[in-house]
This record gives C-alpha cells, sequence and structure tokens, in this order.
C-alpha cells in the first residue's frame, strides 16, 4: 500500500496581494475567523494521516515557526479559563507533528519552492498542500480523498482540480485529458498550461493547491527550465510527466475558498462566520 507520510508547505512568498499588512504578517498567518490558513493547511494533512511536516520559508516568515511552538507564557494566562479551549487544536498540532524547515533563499516560482523542499523529503511520494486555498469538507478532507486515490495510481502525481469560470482561467494551471474508466472525477492529463487567456485554454479545470508528488518530480524540475518571468513552474515539470502518463487529475469533493485573494478571503471569513457563529 503507497503511504503518504510528509507534507510539504511552498510558504516563502511575499504575499504581495495583501500589501500592506504582509510587511509585518506573512499571509499564511492571516486569520479565518480566529485561526490562521496555515493551521487549516496542517490539520488537512493531519486528517490525512500526515504528521511530518516540511515548510518552505524564508527569512522573514519566523512567525510561522513561532505559531508551531509552545508558548508557556500564554498557556499559562488562560488556564482554568473558558479561553484554554482555543489553544485544544493548535497544542494537539504541536504535540503530533514534526515540524521542519528549510529557507527559499529567493522566490523562482512554485516548481523551485518545492525543488528547494527536496532536503526534507527525501526519495519518496509526499503532500503538497498550498494554505492560499482553504478547502472545507464535511466529509474526507481534499487530501484525504487524494490519499485514497495515490493508493490506486502509486506511481503518478496527483493534482486536485476544479471548473472555474472561462474568463478566470488566466489566474490557473488549465488541464486536459480524458476520464479514466467510468469515473466522472480523475482525469490522464494529456495537456497543462499555465495562466491560458480563455480562447487558449483547452478546459475550465484549474489546479488547486493540493498535490500528490512522486519522487521523480525533483527530477524533472531539476532540468525544468525557468519562464520568461524567471520562475520554474510546476505545470511545466508536471506536464513532462503528463506526457509518459503519470500524472492524475481530481476533481475533489469539497469547497475551496481562494484565500489568496483580498475578495476569496473575505467570503472565506463571511461565509464560515454564518455558519459557524
Amino acid at each position: 500500500m503507497a503511504i503518504i507520510s510528509k507534507c510539504l508547505f511552498p510558504v516563502a512568498g511575499y504575499g504581495t496581494r495583501f500589501l500592506p499588512v504582509t510587511k509585518a504578517i506573512p499571509k499564511e498567518m492571516l486569520p479565518i475567523l480566529a485561526k490562521p490558513l496555515i493551521q487549516y493547511g496542517v490539520e488537512e494533512a493531519m486528517s490525512a494521516g500526515i504528521y511530518a511536516i516540511a515548510m518552505v520559508t524564508s527569512k522573514h516568515k519566523g512567525a510561522i515557526k513561532e505559531y508551531f511552538q509552545p508558548h508557556p507564557e500564554i498557556e499559562a494566562s488562560v488556564a482554568g479559563t473558558s479561553k484554554q479551549s482555543s489553544l485544544i487544536e493548535i497544542n494537539n498540532a504541536i504535540a503530533k507533528c514534526e515540524f521542519n524547515y528549510i529557507q527559499q533563499p529567493q522566490q523562482q516560482g512554485l516548481g523551485h519552492a518545492i525543488y528547494t523542499g527536496q532536503p526534507l523529503i527525501g526519495n519518496e511520494s509526499f503532500a503538497v498542500i498550498l494554505p492560499d486555498d482553504l478547502c472545507i469538507n464535511d466529509g474526507a478532507s481534499v487530501l484525504e480523498q487524494m490519499c485514497e486515490l495515490h493508493q490506486q495510481h502509486p506511481d503518478c502525481c496527483i493534482v486536485a482540480i476544479e471548473e472555474v469560470p472561462i474568463d478566470e482561467v488566466d489566474k490557473y494551471g488549465i488541464i486536459d485529458g480524458e476520464l479514466l474508466g467510468n469515473s466522472n472525477t480523475v482525469y490522464r492529463v494529456d495537456n497543462m498550461l499555465e495562466k491560458p487567456t480563455p480562447q487558449d485554454a483547452p478546459t475550465n479545470l484549474a489546479i488547486i493547491g493540493r498535490y500528490i508528488l512522486t519522487a521523480e518530480i525533483f527530477t524533472v524540475l531539476a532540468k525544468t527550465k525557468a519562464d520568461n518571468k524567471g520562475e520554474i513552474q510546476i505545470t511545466d515539470a508536471l506536464m513532462t510527466l503528463a506526457k509518459t502518463g503519470k500524472v492524475i487529475a481530481y476533481k475533489f469533493q469539497g469547497r475551496r475558498f481562494d484565500c489568496g485573494s483580498v475578495k476569496g478571503f473575505i467570503a472565506a471569513n463571511t461565509i464560515l462566520a454564518k455558519e459557524n457563529m
């Protein structure tokens, strides 16, 4: 049985869409209700039985590392009060997970960030969560669903996809492919385009921030050329593997909020507040 035991979080970006607050606060620490985005991502990894957390970070993201450490002073100040329960989930993550960090010296695209994380991953398949994409589920989490699919296709990379309006395809990596068997949610990918125009997009099936990648991706990324912006795109590396039939796209069950944008961040807070408060 193919088991995923490590999850990589590329969290070194500047978060420029949230300036000026991201001058001092990592965008991954922005809260949905009272919990930061990065914690939602770690809890999703835990839901899939993954407790080895690898973070590709930068010298400006010390708050993330501090967050996943005990804080005896705060814990003592709320001990025995109603506020003590607010720390249960984060303390559970701190106790159960092993957190490791590596710095990405320059932000050169998602592919470069993932390649930077190789020393923390080693030679095994692994998950990737982009905490900008907040995924909410009543049942199994998106990553849990993908790990189950990985057991059926252990030699393939898997990307999570959802349908987006055609006029928004230029914000995403877009896939094309054929449905596998009798499934209406699993595709064998034969084409991928990074942020195509609506006229050039083969479909409206957009890759969102959940991946399961085989160790082979590191070999491919080492040979992947930077684009005209000087960035190494994970989409380009995956396209290399797709040509050999080694990439699957999965239309997941659940709701996704694009919290990397102010609009999506506000929507997530508004909707979840109505449902939970």
